[in-house]
């Protein structure tokens, strides 16, 4: 038996549709915006503050390990339905808070771990959704993006443990870091140049864990890219995801972009 903490994107759909494939027994807690795994029988929607309903459901269960996916957004806290279990713990999820929403994930995983539940990594099932180290398109990484590259994987390194940061644009010696508000908004406050140029690399997080909430791009992020002239997407090896890969490689080839994975 496999739990399922899922929140949005297409990504915890895929993982849903492995796990079926392969018949395993699962149950999912629904922690997206919209419930969007209400049909399924098997899913539950649980607030993160009734901790103890999720450890007593998992328990039910007899379930030991668990997976994280998809886009889980911060709660408000004041809104929040507490249980004895729940009270016990939010401090500390309050805490974590504050650093940002990696650092929620990981605190969530801490208590799972004290809980004795091991959290298992996204990609256990779907692995062919992690693209390793080396270039994926017709076109190639040229001297100048290549500066822009290294100069970009720099300023992620040295950011800090558990803010926002997931994504920066390189362009021209030009950063531009990704906000709270995401990477689609990042790319869309990038005018457009003549001529593409500039690249879009997304790593983990710093400290990040990689059981959970990896960078993930699809065709859209593509889209993005084109519209906005961005000329590459970098991501780094095995440490990342990518939805419809066939068709991002395809569109990406089609319009003279590159997909590079370091």
């Amino acid at each position: 038996m496999i739990g399922l903490f899922f929140g949005d994107t297409e990504f915890p759909k895929l993982i849903l549709k492995s796990i079926k494939k392969n018949k395993k027994k699962y149950f999912i807690i629904d922690l997206s915006k919209k419930n969007i795994f209400k049909k399924d029988s098997h899913s539950y929607r649980i607030s993160i503050g009734q901790f103890g309903k999720i450890l007593k459901l998992i328990r039910e269960k007899r379930c030991k390990k668990v997976i994280f996916a998809g886009k889980i957004n911060k709660p408000k806290f004041s809104q929040l339905k507490l249980d004895m279990t729940g009270i016990y713990y939010i401090p500390k999820i309050v805490k974590a808070a504050k650093k940002g929403d990696a650092a929620i994930l990981k605190e969530l995983i801490n208590i799972l771990f004290l809980e004795k539940i091991k959290v298992i990594s996204s990609t256990y099932f779907n692995p062919e959704l992690s693209l390793r180290r080396g270039n994926y398109t017709k076109l190639k990484p040229n001297k100048h993006d290549l500066f822009d590259i290294k100069k970009g994987i720099k300023i992620l390194q040295n950011s800090n443990s558990y803010d926002h940061v997931q994504a920066i644009i390189v362009r021209n010696n030009i950063v531009v870091t990704e906000t709270h508000k995401g990477t689609k908004k990042l790319i869309q406050s990038v005018k457009k140049t003549k001529n593409s140029s500039g690249v879009l690399i997304k790593f983990p997080k710093k400290k990040q864990d990689l059981r959970a909430d990896l960078p993930t791009i699809g065709l859209e992020t593509l889209r993005d890219c084109k519209q906005a002239g961005i000329k590459g997407i970098v991501l780094k090896s095995k440490e990342n995801i990518i939805l419809d890969k066939s068709k991002c490689i395809s569109f990406a080839n089609n319009n003279k972009m590159f997909i590079a994975v370091k």
